[in-house]
């Protein structure tokens, strides 16, 4: 009789298994690349395939069991990625944590999470003695010497050190089950505090494998690693780069001469990143010098983009634009749309993924036809096991039998599903609801408008006010009439904000979100 490993090992769905099976399938292709100054990174598949088991067996060395978590914290670099996916090797459960948090919310989350080892960039050791004196459960401390600028030092241990002495051999006494943690993701705090969300095996491995369909990926394309490897979007993208075989190119940072190239240079094929990056790519002096003509795909989330930087982008690298959508709790993407439908008025998500269901639902449950608003939901093995030590907002997320993503939307004639806004961003100003993305749409289109967020504020009269955060584009001129009497010719008047705040940046998570809760918090008392 075979046992409970032998069955496991035979018929198993784990992340960690993509990484073998390409090793044995395309050992000596290029598998990731990384210029780091001068020099460059290149891994093959069968390379980091070792590396990887290198890193999961170090951790045992450590003392470290299955389903202890393992944080990681820095930007994108080679290292990190074979941490990350070294971890789902052992069956450890990685704890990605944006490094652009204060120290007091990365401690949060190193408490919260209970993590005992980190994995860390040396880029960040200003802040490390604050963390580690103040995290009683973390054990180990790993740093990743990526700037070289300092070196490891007591209590740190060297990241190639650490993996140095250890066997390259696959890891084959771990039992892995499609249902068990890979990772524990925290939501990024656009509307409250963070919560960890806690992310399957499967929902990885089923939606890395839809990616690749919905966005026609082939083997002999490269890929970019752009956005950050903390968050769900890029870790979809690159997971499904390592199915197919594709190459990707790692990118710590986002610097528009950077990027553009490394397109010429690796031959990029897709590209995904912010509506603003491809905004700064498209205002280099230096554009048309860069050869682009090997992008094919080029993908963008996060934020809407405006029609006047799709179009001109559309032109400037000849590429097909694809919209992608999803969160953190349902492992991207959820849903894209297409440049090729015929143009709509309106924020479209387009059509489901081909292992996912989309729908809109009402407050008592019940599925709305097309046209009308509600709720959007959604099912699929793409959905999280739940939120970390919170079983009230995980049994409030999965309200009959569907996931609910806490935003509003609809369906359209074909089927397609149309944005409305947050849940919590929609505005309900003297009896009527407004979208605030709706607003911010029609302020976007004024090209001396670099960045906008619309909120609604308490007002004696309104309840809440409809009020616009500019940020003006460097060295332009722009009044608050100016964006008042763009309004008034795009928008009902209860749409129209009730007053424009003209500010130099405006708060943003690493992904590009605007923070609206802080807007609304720090702002709250301006009709006062």
């Amino acid at each position: 009789m075979l046992s409970d490993l032998q069955v496991n090992l035979i018929g198993r769905v784990a992340v960690g298994d993509i990484f073998r099976r390409r090793a044995l399938a395309t050992p000596n292709k290029e598998a990731i690349v990384e210029k780091r100054g001068e020099e460059f990174i290149r891994l093959t598949f069968k390379e980091l395939n070792d590396a990887m088991n290198r890193f999961a067996r170090a951790a045992r060395s450590l003392g470290l069991q299955q389903g202890d978590r393992i944080g990681l914290l820095g930007p994108n670099s080679v290292e990190y990625l074979i941490a990350l996916y070294g971890c789902a090797k052992g069956g450890f459960v990685a704890v990605p944590v944006n490094p652009g948090l204060s120290p007091g919310g990365i401690l949060y989350i190193l408490e919260h999470a209970e993590v005992k080892a980190l994995i860390a960039d040396d880029a960040l050791q200003p802040i490390f003695d604050e963390i580690t004196a103040k995290a009683p459960l973390l054990q180990h401390c790993i740093i990743i010497t990526a700037t070289r600028q300092h070196g490891p030092g007591a209590p740190f241990i060297d990241f190639q050190e650490f993996m140095r002495d250890q066997s390259d051999d696959e890891i084959e006494d771990v039992i892995i089950n499609d249902r068990d943690i890979f990772e524990i993701l925290y939501t990024s705090g656009t509307t409250a505090d963070p919560k960890g969300v806690m992310v399957t095996h499967l929902s990885v491995f089923i939606m890395s494998l839809t990616c690749p369909i919905e966005l026609k990926m082939s083997r002999d394309l490269v890929g970019t690693t752009l956005m950050p490897l903390f968050h769900c979007a890029q870790q979809t993208i690159t997971t499904s780069y390592a199915h197919i075989g594709a190459k990707t190119v790692i990118f710590r940072g986002f610097d528009p001469t950077v990027m553009l190239e490394a397109v010429e240079r690796e031959k990029i094929g897709i590209i995904f990143s912010l509506p603003a990056m491809y905004r700064a790519m498209l205002d280099h002096p230096r554009l048309k010098e860069f050869d682009l003509s090997s992008a094919k795909c080029c993908i963008y989330a996060m934020t809407p983009m405006d029609k006047r930087t799709l179009e001109q982008a559309t032109k400037a690298f000849g590429a097909e634009f694809v919209l992608g959508t999803g969160q953190t709790e349902f492992f991207p993407a959820s849903n894209t749309f297409r440049p090729g439908w015929p143009p709509k008025e309106g924020n479209y998500w387009g059509e489901s993924a081909v292992t996912v269901d989309s729908a809109v639902m009402d407050e008592s449950g019940r599925l709305l036809p097309s046209g009308q608003t509600g709720e959007i939901v959604w099912r699929g093995p793409a959905v999280m096991a739940g939120y970390l030590k919170n079983r009230e907002a995980t049994e409030e997320a999965c309200r009959y039998g569907w996931h609910h993503s806490g935003d509003i939307g609809y369906m359209d004639e074909d089927g397609l599903l149309v944005f409305v806004d947050r849940k919590k961003d929609m505005i309900k100003t003297g009896g009527e609801n407004v979208s605030s993305l709706k607003v911010e749409r029609v302020i976007l289109s004024d090209p001396r408008v670099a960045a906008v967020a619309v909120v609604g504020l308490p007002h004696e009269r309104w309840v809440e006010a409809v009020t616009a955060f500019v940020q003006p584009r460097d060295g332009v001129s722009l009044a608050e009439e100016d964006v008042i009497s763009l309004c008034k010719g795009e928008l009902g008047r209860f749409e129209v904000p009730k007053k424009v705040v003209l500010v130099n940046d405006l708060p943003r998570t690493s992904t590009g979100k605007m923070q609206k809760h802080v807007i609304r918090n720090i702002y709250r008392n301006l009709y006062a």
